[in-house]
């Protein structure tokens, strides 16, 4: 997950890293702990609980 900051105090946009190949693509949407570690604890002082939420694709026909 990168994160990028804003020009508004406190507010910074979470943005996937997407792995893509020939049968679709998977991308871990939000991560507790890296937004503990990079965002939450630095900004904030505290963890703010969220669950980690995925999504994938598959060209694959079943």
């Amino acid at each position: 997950m990168d994160i990028i900051k804003t020009t508004i105090q406190g507010v910074v946009i979470l943005e996937p890293k997407v792995f893509k190949d020939a049968r679709g693509y998977f991308y871990e949407s939000f991560s507790q702990k890296e937004f503990d570690e990079i965002v939450a604890i630095p900004l904030l002082g505290k963890s703010i609980q969220f669950v980690q939420d995925n999504e994938r694709m598959s060209s694959l026909m079943e």
